[in-house]
């Protein structure tokens, strides 16, 4: 009999790993491997924004103008707290953003996720702006 605590654990890294993958695709501008981490109806909530599905959301993420200073970012989640209800799981993470005048902005995702046959995939990320600094090398976001 397959131990219930196992599969947990399993299920909890294998959507770290996706926290992962998102966020590696996203500071590399690999825009099509970041959506390919939703679901083909999730929805990603962002500043004024909620394409749905992974054309949509690897569109709204490559529209508009960069700041061509901006040639440095990374993100770095922390605290990621995960709760899986079989086949259904939520996560709540902060984040801080650093790009090349240091750190950017920072905030929270509330995920909800899914596992799938490709494995656990978002169907709803909604990112929460807390901080920006006035230096800045994106666009203004709203904050909380």
């Amino acid at each position: 009999m397959a131990d219930p605590k196992a599969n947990l654990a399993a299920d909890r890294d294998a959507i770290r790993d996706l926290l992962a993958r998102y966020t590696y695709n996203g500071d590399r501008g690999r825009v099509a491997d970041l959506a390919a981490c939703f679901t083909a109806d999730g929805v990603l909530e962002f500043t004024g924004n909620a394409p749905i599905g992974p054309a949509a959301i690897a569109a709204a993420l490559s529209s508009g103008t960069r700041d061509p200073r901006l040639t440095f970012v990374r993100h770095h989640i922390t605290n990621p707290l995960i709760a899986v209800d079989g086949d259904r799981a939520t996560a709540r993470s902060y984040f801080t953003v650093h790009s090349d005048f240091g750190p950017d902005h920072s905030g929270t995702y509330d995920d909800r996720l899914l596992r799938t046959a490709e494995g656990w995939r978002f169907v709803h990320r909604r990112v929460r702006i807390d901080w920006q600094a006035e230096t800045s090398l994106f666009r203004k976001m709203m904050t909380r």
